[in-house]
Order: C-alpha cells, then sequence, then structure tokens
C-alpha cells in the first residue's frame, strides 16, 4: 500500500475485502468459513464495522464476537492459520506502522476468543499455575 495513504474505513475495507477472499480460499480454515458464513458481501461489512471500532474507535460494530464464534469447530490450528493469512494481508494493504498496530490487535483479540472458547493455552505451550495447584 501507498504509505501516504490514509488508513481510515476505506483501508481497513480493502483489507478486510482481500484477507476474507484468502480465507475463503484457504484448506483448513476456508470449509469452516465457507460453511458459516452465508452473505459473504454481509459479513465483509460486518468485519470491517468491527476493525474500523477496533482500530479507528468507530463505535459502529454491534455484536459478540464470542458468541459468534462459540458454535463453530475451531481449534488452536485454526487461530494460527487466521492470524498467519491476517498478518501477510495487513503487510501487503497497510503501511508498517498501520500493519503491525492491526496485526497486535488481532494477537489480543485471537488471545480473548481463545480463552473464552476454552481452547487450552497449554496447546500453546505455556501455562498459567491456579494459586493452591501444582504444574502439571
Amino acid at each position: 500500500m501507498n504509505p501516504a495513504a490514509p488508513f481510515d474505513e476505506i483501508a481497513i475495507a480493502t483489507l478486510v475485502d482481500h484477507f476474507y477472499e484468502k480465507v475463503r480460499r484457504e484448506p483448513l480454515i476456508g470449509p469452516i468459513f465457507n460453511a458459516a458464513v452465508h452473505d459473504w458481501d454481509e459479513h465483509k461489512r460486518l468485519l470491517t464495522s468491527f476493525w474500523a471500532s477496533v482500530a479507528l474507535r468507530a463505535g459502529s460494530y454491534r455484536g459478540n464476537p464470542m458468541a459468534a464464534h462459540r458454535p463453530h469447530p475451531i481449534r488452536v490450528e485454526h487461530f494460527d492459520r487466521w492470524i498467519a493469512l491476517w498478518k501477510e494481508t495487513c503487510l501487503e494493504e497497510l503501511d508498517e506502522i498501520h500493519a503491525l498496530q492491526m496485526m497486535d490487535y488481532a494477537d489480543r483479540i485471537g488471545r480473548s476468543l481463545k480463552y473464552g472458547l476454552g481452547i487450552h493455552p497449554h496447546a500453546q505451550g505455556f501455562h498459567i499455575p491456579i494459586v493452591g495447584t501444582t504444574p502439571p
């Protein structure tokens, strides 16, 4: 992307569009998304609203990401592939500063979703002990 290009909702919409075009074709996560998303244009609009609310503080997103992801068969490797594609697309579409910002947001949101969905952090190789217990 042109380093002088503005970081606005249009840039985010382009990022989201290009990202989800990759997701749809991706062998690991594409089948999960393709089974869950019935209207891709609407999904992209919703996710543009979500990311604009995160990155631009637009306040336009109305939804519950945890509830939206809960009914789907999502595993750690799906998150890993999603984040790899997101980072790749951010670096292709945004200037370095905004790409790093969006990648950081995605990392934090991904961690939160993993916890909320009960995808145990042991799968990532770290352990948070509970006081009074012995680590495994």
